[in-house]
């Protein structure tokens, strides 16, 4: 395994010829999946890996400076598919991840077919044309609590995220990973997250992208996909799908599942 498969905790499960590449967003890691890969293995070659900052990766390796930015990020990602020898990909990002892929594919749209978009958004912050969900008030308010009681945040961010009470699976898987994270890198890295503007690069996305998202989402609004739909310079898809919260894939996946398999295997994406 080389170093870079290493540091992100790369994993490399089933087989065919096709390769589907998972990434997840904030606050989780690789098993935000684990819903999907069983019903991948037996067509897909799967690649799985945990963003640098999950609370599976190693605190030492986070370097505050390189994720200053989401470039960081893609970085990652394309040394990854470097290392694997990934000559082209079907990639399922979702919210940090959709943008990380989209970025990536800028440069280097070769190496994606198509890209699987679950709950993205180019801009969380709301100004005067556009609806991104957030006030800046709220990212402050959001910054405060991590700072003064990282563990208590958890508990609270979790069920507003996820759509759901303490009590439900989702919400307690939601805060294990969340609570994994150093708090110093989780505010770091929620800082560039609800502060990134990516609206300006969406024209420049010539893959075709699948944009799926959830009729109740507090971190990315069903305006956003909309939003996204009309600025991709590519072909495009929206499925909004009769679930709430931001991880439908872990809260919902009965639904989602479906969804994804059917935007996986079929290219449906349509030209302006």
């Amino acid at each position: 395994m080389g170093i870079v498969e290493e540091a992100h905790n790369v994993r490399i499960v089933g087989r065919g010829n096709e390769i589907v590449v998972l990434a997840h967003g904030f606050g989780t890691d690789q098993s935000v999946w684990k819903h999907l890969v069983p019903h991948l293995v037996d067509d897909y070659r799967v690649i799985l890996y945990d963003n640098m900052g999950a609370g599976t990766t190693n605190p030492e390796y986070f370097d505050f400076d390189r994720y200053y930015t989401i470039d960081g990020f893609v970085y990652d990602l394309l040394a990854i598919l470097e290392e694997l020898q990934v000559k082209s990909c079907i990639f399922v990002g979702h919210s940090l991840s959709a943008m990380v892929g989209l970025l990536a594919s800028i440069s280097h749209p070769h190496l994606f077919t198509k890209f699987i978009l679950v709950s993205a958004s180019p801009r969380f912050l709301n100004d005067s044309e556009y609806f991104g969900g957030f006030q800046p008030e709220d990212l402050n308010q959001l910054y405060d609590g991590i700072r003064s009681n990282y563990k208590a945040w958890c508990s609270g961010f979790a069920p507003l995220v996820i759509g759901g009470d303490m009590d439900s699976v989702a919400v307690q898987e939601f805060s294990r990973t969340l609570f994994n994270m150093r708090p110093d890198i989780a505010l770091s890295l929620a800082q560039t997250i609800f502060e990134f503007d990516m609206r300006p690069i969406l024209g420049l996305v010539t893959v075709p992208c699948h944009i799926i998202q959830s009729t109740k989402d507090l971190a990315a609004p069903v305006v956003v996909a909309e939003y996204l739909q009309l600025n991709l310079g590519g072909k495009t898809i929206v499925e909004v799908m009769p679930t709430e919260g931001h991880l439908p894939q872990l809260s919902a996946p009965d639904v989602v599942i479906p969804v994804l398999l059917n935007h996986i295997h079929h290219d449906l994406a349509e030209a302006k």
